[in-house]
């Protein structure tokens, strides 16, 4: 389960924008949550959510070109050649870093993915106090989320536009923050069971926690393996 702790009290939208389209958490103050499933990129203009500012807003994209480092082993002076060394980085994509200090970090990205939706919700859902917030890698507030959850064994997931994007820790134990090409959902299991199977964690005493929405289908697959499924 996630920490109450974490949770406080004020209107917040959680959004995840992927190529194919887009998800949101509503979290009210009194306690209550909303989650809207996978929306098309067309209805952008129109969803109801998107029209009033709240307390907090986390806008999240999923980019492959993510990469996470020790804090005492990050180059300040060069992190696009720490980015390359792990994935393809163009001479035209923008890297940034993020500290994750959490887990003692450095994130190093780059949202250059070919899509304008990230930045057209961040410059329409704003803060209430007019602020825009930035757009950060799915993988930035998956590591969040680890934190606020209260079993030792601690699996966060995201399912989008073919990839599985995976962190795990034990404990305050960092164990996997990564991403892996994954064309149907039964590939994605296979990448978690094989990251779980290294890290000698069994499924059936953990609970395996889901970013993204989840179909019936996919939700009662996963429910045969772990003793709980949550989307947070």
């Amino acid at each position: 389960m996630v920490s109450p702790e974490n949770t406080a009290a004020i209107d917040r939208i959680s959004i995840q924008v992927a190529l194919s389209g887009y998800s949101f958490k509503v979290s009210g103050r009194d306690g209550s949550e909303r989650f809207s499933g996978w929306q098309s990129t067309d209805r952008v203009f129109t969803t109801p959510e998107f029209q009033k500012r709240y307390d907090e807003v986390a806008i999240s994209l999923f980019t492959g070109k993510t990469g996470l480092f020790p804090e005492h082993f990050f180059e300040a002076s060069d992190p696009r050649r720490l980015l390359s060394e792990i994935t393809a980085v163009s001479d035209s994509d923008t890297v940034e870093t993020v500290m994750v200090p959490e887990f003692g970090a450095v994130m190093v990205y780059s949202n250059s993915i070919g899509e304008t939706l990230s930045k057209v919700i961040s410059d329409s859902v704003l803060r209430t106090d007019g602020y825009r917030s930035p757009v950060m890698p799915e993988q930035f507030y998956m590591l969040k989320d680890l934190s606020g959850i209260n079993e030792y064994n601690k699996i966060v997931a995201s399912y989008a536009d073919g990839r599985l994007y995976l962190t795990v820790a034990q404990g305050k134990t960092l164990l996997l923050c990564n991403s892996f090409a994954a064309q149907d959902f039964t590939t994605a299991e296979y990448f978690i069971f094989r990251a779980l199977k290294k890290f000698q964690l069994n499924p059936e005493v953990s609970s395996i926690f889901f970013r993204t929405p989840l179909t019936g289908l996919q939700e009662m697959s996963l429910y045969r393996y772990f003793s709980s499924v949550e989307q947070i």
